[in-house]
């Protein structure tokens, strides 16, 4: 009965059916991984810098509200970006490395994280694991791509 408990289990976390973590653990776990990884960068609370590093607090929310920005958000931890972008009417030039290095439930626990950043009026869906798996899959794509696609979802409003 036990090892068919084990089966069952090991067959619904590799179809990414089953949960990770509970909510708070998993935005715990992202909070370290933002802080070891991303926080030089995008500064404690992901106030950002302005005109090198982009806010993420109260953006990432917004982005997350969407189908293609959560696949956006996805594919950048994936991917990286490079490039040209405009973010607060402010234009940056930068690049931002690839976390493809995080396991899938690194990577959806940092954007879990991110999306609550100052979310008081938007309140995303946690992300999972198969999010992350789903970009994996849809394999790599080089960072200037990445500022291109993120560029045209600002013109379309999905990011802001």
């Amino acid at each position: 009965m036990r090892s068919s408990a084990i089966v069952a289990g090991t067959a619904a976390f590799a179809f990414g059916l089953a949960p990770i973590a509970t909510p708070a653990s998993s935005v715990s776990q992202g909070a370290a991984v933002f802080e070891s990884r991303c926080q030089v960068c995008h500064q404690s609370g992901g106030v950002g810098v302005g005109g090198q590093f982009p806010r993420l607090a109260g953006r990432a929310a917004v982005i997350a509200t969407s189908p293609e920005g959560r696949q956006f958000l996805s594919s950048l931890m994936i991917n990286g970006m490079s490039g040209v972008v405009k973010v607060d009417g402010q234009k940056i030039i930068g690049v931002m490395p690839a976390f493809d290095s995080l396991t899938d439930a690194e990577a959806a626990s940092v954007l879990t994280y991110i999306s609550g950043l100052e979310a008081d009026k938007v309140k995303p869906a946690p992300f999972k694991i198969a999010d992350i798996a789903a970009a994996r899959l849809s394999g790599k794509h080089p960072p200037t791509d990445m500022a291109r696609r993120r560029n045209q979802l600002a013109a379309d409003g999905i990011i802001p």
